[in-house]
């Protein structure tokens, strides 16, 4: 799965730090999702997206592997 945080927190001038605070995150959790070395949560997932007012799909993609 890959994902477009950072590209939303670009829109939404954010950084990793202001994006984790407001989910309840640590900063270095963002980053791994980022680097794609973290899968998040549903719960996590649908806060991201519940954030930035976009659907969920448009912020983590399936890859044809997953």
């Amino acid at each position: 799965m890959t994902n477009n945080i950072k590209v939303q927190r670009a829109i939404h001038n954010m950084t990793q730090a202001d994006l984790a605070e407001k989910i309840s995150v640590s900063r270095q959790t963002i980053n791994a999702m980022e680097k794609n070395k973290y899968v998040p949560s549903t719960v996590l997932a649908l806060k991201i997206s519940k954030l930035f007012n976009v659907p969920v799909e448009d912020i983590f993609i399936l890859e044809n592997e997953d």
